[in-house]
C-alpha cells in the first residue's frame, strides 16, 4: 500500500482520492448549480475539473458511478471529452479536456462573415453530438450556448458539447432546471411543467439555439416562468419579417419541428439528422453577423444569465468543506506558499486561534474584502440587468409594432 494510500485510510478518504495529487489546481473557470468547474494541470497537459458536493446528489451516488463509467466510454469528435474522474470524502471531481476556442456566439462575432449555411453547418455538429448521446440514452438536459465551446482556437476547430450528462444523474433535475432561471429560456414546456422528459428536451434546446442563431435573439422572451411556460405551450413560433425575410424555407420548418409542444410530435435527433436544411443546400449566403453581432452587445447573449451565474458563483464561494480546492467567501485568497489560511467565522473572527490578533486581522480583512467583492459585482451586474432590459423592451416594442 502506497503511503498516499495510507494516509487517505486513515483521513477515511475514498481510494481513488489519491489521483487528486496528480493535479495541479488553477484558475475557477465557472461556477453552477452543482459546483464550480477549475482549470488544472495534468500529467498530460491541462485539463477542465468539475467539482461536484456530494450532498447535492445525495441518495443518487450509485446512479453517478454508473453514470461516469458510462461517460468515460464515449467518443465523439463534438464532444469534449472525458478523462477521469475520482472522489474525496465529500466531492466528486469529473476531469475532462480543456476547450480553449471560447463560446460559440463569442467565437462567431470574430469572423469577418457569418452566413445560414454557416449556421446549418454549426446545428448540424451540435445535433450529432445530441444524437450520439441519445443512442446510448444519455440526456443532455442543460443545452444553451455557454455550453457549445470551440476545442481549440484554430480557425478548423471542432465544435464541442461540454458540461454534458450530469443533470441526468441528479436527483430532481426538473426542479433545478425551473429555479435556475438561465437555462430557462432554452427549458422544454416538459421541464418546466415537471412533467417528467426524456430525449426530446434536448431537440427543443436545440430549436431554440437554432432561432436564436439565424436572427440574433430568442423566440421566447417572457420575464416570468407562467407567462414563459405559455408562450411555449402555444406553439406560436414567431418569425419577425425584417430579420427572417432572406432566411430559407426549409430553416423556418427544421426550427419548427423542433418547437413542436407536445414531446411525442418533436422531431428525434435520427430524423432531424436527415432535414434538407442541414445539407447547407437551399441555405441562403446572407451575412448574419450584423444582427448576432447587435445581439450580443444588447445582451452579450446573456440577458439576466449573467445575474444567475452571478448567483451561482456567489453560492459556490460558499461550497468550501474538507479541503482548498474550492474558494469561499470566508477563506482567503492563497497565501505565498500555496496554502490557503484558514476559514474565518461569519463575524470575521478567527476560526481557530482567536488569540493571535495578527491572524485575526489578516482573516478579517480577506473576508471583508470577498464580500466587498462580491457587492461590487452584484451591483455592476444589477446596472447590467437594468440596461438588458430597457434594451430588450425596446427592441420588443419595436418587433410589435413591425408586426402590426
Amino acid at each position: 500500500m502506497s503511503f498516499h494510500n495510507m494516509l487517505n485510510k486513515l483521513s477515511g478518504q475514498p481510494e481513488s482520492y489519491e489521483k487528486k495529487s496528480h493535479y495541479k489546481f488553477g484558475r475557477t473557470l465557472g461556477a453552477g448549480t452543482y459546483g464550480i468547474v477549475r482549470e488544472a494541470d495534468g500529467a498530460s497537459g491541462k485539463v477542465a475539473i468539475k467539482i461536484i458536493l456530494k450532498k447535492n446528489v445525495r441518495g443518487n451516488e450509485r446512479m453517478v458511478y454508473d453514470e461516469l463509467e458510462m461517460l468515460q466510454a464515449l467518443d465523439h469528435p463534438n464532444i469534449v471529452h472525458f478523462v477521469d474522474w475520482f472522489e474525496s470524502k465529500d466531492k466528486f471531481y469529473i476531469v475532462t479536456q480543456l476547450a480553449t476556442g471560447g463560446e460559440l456566439f463569442d467565437r462567431i462575432c470574430e469572423y469577418g462573415k457569418f452566413t445560414e449555411k454557416d449556421a446549418s453547418q454549426t446545428i448540424r455538429q451540435v445535433l450529432g453530438a445530441v444524437h450520439y448521446l441519445h443512442e446510448r440514452n444519455i440526456v443532455h438536459r442543460d443545452l444553451k450556448p455557454e455550453n457549445l465551446l470551440y476545442l481549440t482556437p484554430k480557425p478548423d476547430s471542432p465544435l464541442v458539447l461540454a458540461d454534458f450528462g450530469i443533470a441526468k444523474m441528479l436527483d430532481n433535475p426538473t426542479e433545478v432546471l425551473t429555479s435556475m432561471a438561465g437555462s430557462f429560456g432554452y427549458a422544454a414546456p416538459e421541464v418546466m411543467l415537471k412533467q417528467g422528459h426524456g430525449k426530446a428536451v434536448d431537440m427543443w434546446s436545440l430549436g431554440v439555439i437554432t432561432y436564436t442563431l439565424l436572427c440574433g435573439y430568442s423566440p421566447f422572451r417572457s420575464e416570468s416562468l407562467t407567462d414563459l411556460i405559455e408562450e411555449c405551450r402555444s406553439g406560436k413560433i414567431i418569425f419577425h419579417e425584417r430579420y427572417w425575410r432572406d432566411v430559407s424555407k426549409d430553416a423556418k420548418d427544421f426550427i419548427h419541428t423542433l418547437l413542436q409542444p407536445d414531446p411525442a410530435k418533436r422531431v428525434t435527433s435520427e430524423e432531424a439528422l436527415k432535414h434538407v436544411w442541414l445539407t447547407g443546400e437551399s441555405a441562403s449566403d446572407r451575412d448574419l453577423l450584423p444582427e448576432i453581432r447587435a445581439y450580443l452587445a444588447r445582451s452579450r447573449l446573456r440577458r439576466g444569465i449573467e445575474i444567475i451565474k452571478l448567483a451561482n458563483r456567489i453560492e459556490a464561494l460558499k461550497m468550501h468543506e474538507d479541503d482548498e480546492d474550492i474558494p469561499s467567501p470566508m477563506e482567503g485568497a492563497p497565501e505565498e506558499d500555496g496554502k490557503a489560511s484558514p476559514a474565518t467565522s461569519p463575524n470575521g473572527k478567527s476560526a481557530s486561534a482567536t488569540g493571535d490578533d495578527d491572524a485575526t486581522r489578516k482573516k478579517r480583512s480577506l473576508s471583508k474584502v470577498a464580500h466587498g467583492a462580491i457587492f461590487r459585482e452584484v451591483v455592476l451586474a444589477k446596472v447590467r440587468e437594468a440596461k438588458e432590459n430597457e434594451e430588450r423592451e425596446k427592441m420588443e416594442r419595436e418587433a410589435r409594432e413591425r408586426s402590426h
